[in-house]
């Protein structure tokens, strides 16, 4: 491979949702953009009453409060981006651009995995071992726990992007997607990519599958703990503390795992745009709405805090 090989693309451009009338993509980008400012405001308030709070300075409304800065931080990567191409007809994006966007995305994503999977073994701690859980889950253990997956986002970010852009791109530039996602930006280099292939499958399960797995087997666990429990009222509360968490996982997981999972000759180009939305746009969105409108203690909290805020002189 030559250096002029490998710059003779120097930008790309996201086909996004072109195929569709401006009309259309105008509608699109006011529900984008709604769903957008929703999805910041919903995350950023949930960091702020789990900060502000102090009933909920629990384990787990600290990895809440984790899992809200990584829904930001996935968003800001896809959206703005995303909305520009459907307002502005801005689909060009720079090769380092298209690069950084891919790096964040497998960085956000690897790292949400494994922070799920860490709230599963929270969870399933809390509940099978209710007596060592202060022990276990202590604040230095819960730090740790939360820095692991923050960094396990960086080797896959690091060398998946870095290997994708190494290959030679001197041909066609146009990447069919509103994103620079690995798949469609693969299908354009111009070498031999089988190898990068099976590391990416293998990075897949690992990141993916495994921690997909370890959740499973955390609730297996945990469902069997809470039927072997005597009063319905115990049940009902120990349920409670998880479905919330039971849920963004199943909307996080079946929409990634029908994504890399499934065979590339079944799915269009067009499906996979429409699952991609629903796990960078709208999972995002409807994650602070799950656990505030299903968890008593935030809304309790909530109200609190907007209390304190609009009748100061009540503290």
């Amino acid at each position: 491979m030559t250096w002029g090989n490998w710059t003779t693309v120097r930008e790309f451009i996201l086909v996004s949702f072109s195929t569709l009338s401006y009309e259309l993509q105008a509608l699109l980008f006011l529900l984008f953009l709604i769903i957008y400012l929703v999805t910041l405001m919903g995350n950023v308030l949930i960091i702020l009453v789990t900060t502000a709070d102090s009933a909920l300075q629990s384990p787990m409304y600290f990895f809440l409060r984790n899992l809200s800065f990584l829904e930001i931080g996935f968003n800001l990567v896809i959206v703005p981006k995303m909305l520009s191409t459907l307002i502005l007809q801005d689909k060009t994006i720079s090769f380092l651009g298209c690069a950084t966007q891919m790096y964040f995305f497998f960085f956000f994503g690897a790292a949400e995995c494994c922070l799920l999977a860490t709230m599963a073994y929270d969870r399933y701690v809390a509940i099978c071992d209710p007596l060592r859980y202060p022990v276990i889950m202590s604040r230095k253990s819960c730090a740790q726990l939360a820095a692991a997956s923050w960094f396990a986002g960086f080797p896959v970010a690091t060398v998946q992007t870095t290997w994708i852009f190494s290959f030679p791109f001197c041909g066609p530039n146009r990447v069919n997607h509103f994103f620079c996602d690995s798949p469609p930006v693969i299908a354009l280099v111009c070498a031999d990519t089988s190898l990068f292939e099976l590391e990416a499958l293998t990075a897949t399960v690992l990141f993916i599958l495994f921690p997909f797995l370890l959740i499973l087997g955390s609730y297996v666990r945990i469902l069997s703990t809470i039927f072997r429990m005597p009063s319905t009222e115990g049940k009902h509360k120990a349920f409670s503390t998880c479905s919330s968490h039971l849920l963004v996982v199943s909307l996080f997981y079946s929409t990634a795992i029908l994504m890399y999972f499934r065979p590339r000759s079944n799915t269009s180009p067009e499906h996979k745009k429409m699952v991609s939305l629903s796990y960078t746009v709208i999972t995002p969105m409807l994650n602070p709405i799950i656990y505030s409108l299903r968890n008593n203690e935030v809304k309790t909290a909530l109200r609190r805090v907007i209390g304190r805020t609009l009748n100061p002189r009540k503290l």
